[in-house]
């Protein structure tokens, strides 16, 4: 089976010669295989990402960025230009050294200007590098999912409609963008029903570790309660055992005092 892709990423002329290339190899594998069917199918790729919200939302993106480097580069060069109708117009009343300053300055915003353009808009410029970080992964998610079309429906080719190949007509029956679409929602809900599984998971996991730290919490708690209960009850039992100490005490005082006195008054009786 034989699938061809026209990558948006191509610059015209690569794809231009995609398509002549594509287009005689087609011609070729349709004679030499003319009494074998060939199922072809096209897609609209401009309205498959058109309903894309990612891909808006990357390319919106990525214009704002564009619009933000080109403002910088148009507020330099318009700078640039004032600097020079200025030095035009007051060339003759200035110093040759004045005139070479200034002269410097244009020049060395003028290789400014031109290092900016290519960082932002060079081969592997900033543009470049955040399309690729932005776009191609949704790109990449279009194709996948065209290209499990083509497997589950055994096409042997797939035009792009919106691309540089010239197609005179086409039968809307062929079109498959709708089921492309269809096929990038269905994996969007597998993912997002994925991720939601996962964050359950996580919460699941969470709170799990909670109700061991609930219960872990009041094990501490309950054990801190009893060693405290057990401490009262220690220390009401050495106030007991002090009070009854402290009573036997004073019995033993008072009745040696009893005693004492009960010894002198028979002292006194024997001897009168």
């Amino acid at each position: 089976m034989k699938l061809n892709f026209l990558n948006l990423g191509f610059s015209k002329q690569h794809k231009m010669l995609l398509n002549i290339t594509l287009f005689l190899f087609l011609i070729s594998t349709l004679i030499i295989n003319a009494q074998k069917p060939q199922r072809i199918a096209y897609i609209d790729m401009e309205y498959i990402l058109e309903n894309v919200p990612e891909y808006m939302e990357a390319q919106n993106t990525l214009d704002s960025k564009v619009a933000k480097w080109r403002g910088k580069l148009d507020k330099l060069s318009r700078y640039i230009e004032k600097i020079k109708n200025d030095l035009a117009n007051e060339r003759a009343i200035l110093t040759n050294d004045l005139i070479l300053d200034k002269e410097d300055e244009i020049t060395l915003k003028q290789e400014e200007l031109r290092r900016l353009e290519s960082l932002y808009f060079g081969p592997n410029g900033d543009m470049f590098l955040l399309r690729k970080q932005l776009v191609k992964p949704i790109q990449d998610q279009v194709f996948n999912s065209i290209e499990g079309i083509v497997k589950k429906k055994k096409y042997d080719f797939v035009f792009d409609k919106s691309s540089d190949l010239v197609m005179l007509y086409s039968n809307k029956k062929y079109d498959i963008s709708d089921f492309v679409l269809n096929e990038i929602v269905r994996e969007r809900k597998i993912k997002i029903n994925e991720e939601k599984r996962q964050k359950k998971s996580v919460l699941s996991k969470e709170k799990t570790e909670k109700q061991k730290k609930l219960l872990r919490d009041r094990e501490a708690l309950r054990k801190k309660k009893d060693e405290e209960r057990k401490a009262r009850q220690k220390k009401s039992e050495e106030i007991r055992k002090k009070r009854i100490a402290d009573i036997a005490e004073k019995k033993r005082i008072l009745k040696e005092k009893k005693e004492a006195i009960k010894k002198k008054n028979n002292l006194e009786q024997g001897n009168n």
